[in-house]
């Protein structure tokens, strides 16, 4: 039980990294509902235990090397600085990294203890911090062309296409896990592995070593993160940087997932060596930084106007204040740790106890000297100490001296640090207020710009419905007169009829007096001349449209214009306009051919 509590830090930095880092795997998935978080979060956790107990091993390594935490106490109180450090710049809403929390809490350990701090693993940390980022966007840059590219070639229809995206995010997010889990299992589980010697077990089919148990325990932590917190972070992703097409969320997550895989296997850094190149250094990354590279790297191929560029200095602020917040943190709660709890914190910061020194010869600058431990003894004889002695003191009080005055210069720089995110933060919060004024005043404008728009909009349908009323009430008035038309004409052909049949005089005259007075209606109709000034009225800037665009255009052929407006037959029109059917064919042709219009055309 006692190591549980002691690797409850690791636990705690695990549950954090499994909260956050998930959304950088599924987060576009399930915040476009494209994928069920439930879904989501089952496929992570497996995937993500899978990587930590396969290929965790490798970046461990090198955590290892930066400085060999050998203590559970320290282990334990690394670990809680980095988690701390997590938990405490999250809340503030500030860019963080449980990679670059790690590194800067075993850095403070090394401080405490006077462990040297290895330089170069150092560098190849910090290196990839930079190089992890720019291989993202690269990756990204590739990957989006490749798959625009793709689908340009295969041409998937539509109703297909939701489908085959839906299946390549929970593919890429299972990749994306498992790598999540691969790399980033050294910030969880890394410090304890030189603290901790747990017995191989046994399972049959495999054995499980000790680091790998560490590991294990680690990733059921990322997953208990993603299962009981992530889906919030997860449905609430925003587009941060710039909005992401489903393609390009596709292309992100494979981009971080194929940096914190390369970054962590140990196989593929072999088979560099293997052909003569430089090993792939075994590193943590941040898949938060990695997947902001791959998304700036959409946005500059894109043309970059999409990108805000105002977050990266917060980001840029976090890789520098991160480390410094962590390391600061351990070195004084190892020095709490080490001094009150009375915990060895491994190093030089080993627990004191009350000394008799003798010496076996006579000589005092011999070198034989024996240290002899007696806790029993009341009082205490000290020999005159020995030259080395003294050089020795000599130099732990100057390397306390540098270890101070960089304590101090640390504490410097991240006040100064703290200050420009302070006064950032206050410039965040002011453009967010100046934002949200904005936003209230252009939300206003917008809302009456739509009150606006349904009245017009309300206002074309009342006239769409009072042009429909006039049009049917102008066809309806050419229907009555074509009928009184085709009437009047049927009565003189029946009069032409009789009078044909009739021999007398006088009977023929008048026959011949009423077909005349038919004839003389049918040629002066004040019905139709009403209705073509009703025409005239109706159709006054249709007519006017056509006299700008077509200024030889005669009356007669705008009068043709406006009846053909009205859907009417040629022989309709020929009823009204007392003429035949042929002439009136004969004008639309001409007709067409002065408006340009195509003979095909009906």
């Amino acid at each position: 039980m006692i190591i549980l509590f002691y690797l409850s830090s690791g636990l705690f930095l695990g549950w954090s990294l499994g909260a956050n880092d998930a959304a950088n795997v599924f987060g576009t998935a399930v915040g476009t509902r494209m994928i069920r978080f439930k879904t989501a979060a089952i496929t992570a956790s497996i995937f993500v235990i899978l990587g930590a107990v396969i290929q965790g091993a490798g970046a461990s390594h090198t955590l290892g090397k930066l400085g060999s935490v050998s203590t559970l106490a320290a282990a334990f109180t690394v670990a809680l600085a980095a988690a701390l450090t997590v938990y405490w710049m999250t809340r503030m809403r500030l860019p963080i990294s449980t990679s670059q929390a790690i590194v800067g809490a075993i850095i403070g350990w090394n401080f405490y203890t006077d462990n040297p701090t290895d330089l170069t693993v150092l560098s190849k940390i910090v290196t990839t911090w930079i190089s992890g980022p720019i291989l993202g966007g690269i990756f990204a840059v590739l990957l989006f062309l490749l798959i625009k590219k793709f689908t340009k070639v295969t041409k998937i229809h539509l109703l297909y296409r939701d489908s085959y995206i839906r299946y390549g995010l929970l593919a890429v997010g299972a990749f994306g896990a498992y790598s999540l889990g691969a790399n980033n299992i050294a910030n969880v589980m890394g410090v304890f592995v030189s603290a901790i010697d747990l017995p191989t077990i046994n399972l049959g089919i495999m054995e499980l070593t000790g680091a790998e148990q560490l590991f294990l325990l680690g990733g059921v932590a990322i997953a208990i993160g993603i299962i009981t917190y992530s889906k919030h972070v997860m449905e609430t992703v925003g587009n941060t940087l710039m909005p992401l097409t489903p393609e390009a969320a596709i292309v992100v997550v494979l981009s971080q997932a194929i940096v914190l895989f390369i970054f962590s296997s140990q196989g593929l850094s072999n088979a560099f060596q293997s052909i003569g190149l430089p090993p792939i250094p075994l590193v943590p990354v941040s898949s938060s930084q990695v997947v902001i590279g791959s998304i700036i790297g959409i946005g500059l191929y894109k043309g970059g106007k999409e990108i805000k560029y105002n977050i990266l200095g917060s980001i840029s602020l976090g890789w520098i204040a991160t480390p410094l917040v962590a390391g600061v943190i351990a070195f004084f709660m190892l020095f709490f740790v080490n001094n009150v709890f009375q915990k060895d914190v491994g190093g030089d910061r080993r627990i004191e106890q009350k000394e008799v020194v003798t010496y076996k010869g006579q000589d005092v600058a011999s070198d034989e000297a024996t240290i002899l431990i007696d806790s029993s003894e009341s009082n205490y004889s000290t020999n005159i100490p020995d030259k080395r002695g003294a050089a020795n003191k000599e130099k732990a009080s100057d390397t306390s001296v540098y270890a101070l005055v960089g304590l101090l210069l640390s504490l410097l720089i991240i006040s100064a640090l703290f200050y420009l995110l302070y006064k950032e933060k206050k410039k965040i919060r002011h453009l967010k207020r100046r934002s949200k004024s904005a936003e209230e005043k252009y939300r206003l404008k917008m809302d009456n710009l739509e009150k606006s728009y349904k009245d017009k909009i309300h206002h074309q349908i009342d006239l769409g419905k009072e042009l429909k009323f006039r049009q049917n009430e102008m066809v309806t008035m050419a229907m009555s007169i074509i009928h009184k038309n085709e009437f009047l004409s049927s009565l003189k052909e029946e009069i032409i009829k009789i009078k044909a049949g009739v021999k007398d005089h006088e009977t023929r005259m008048g026959l011949n007096k009423l077909s005349l007075m038919i004839t003389q209606d049918l040629s002066i109709d004040r019905d139709r001349e009403k209705f073509q000034m009703h025409i005239s009225e109706q159709n006054s800037n249709f007519i006017h449209r056509l006299t700008e665009s077509f200024p030889k255009m005669t009356d007669n052929e705008k009068r043709l214009a406006s009846l053909l407006r009205l859907n009417l037959s040629s022989k309709e029109i020929a009823s009204i306009l007392n003429i035949s059917p042929k002439s009136v064919e004969m004008n639309r042709y001409r007709l067409r051919k002065k408006l340009k219009i195509d003979p095909k055309v009906p």
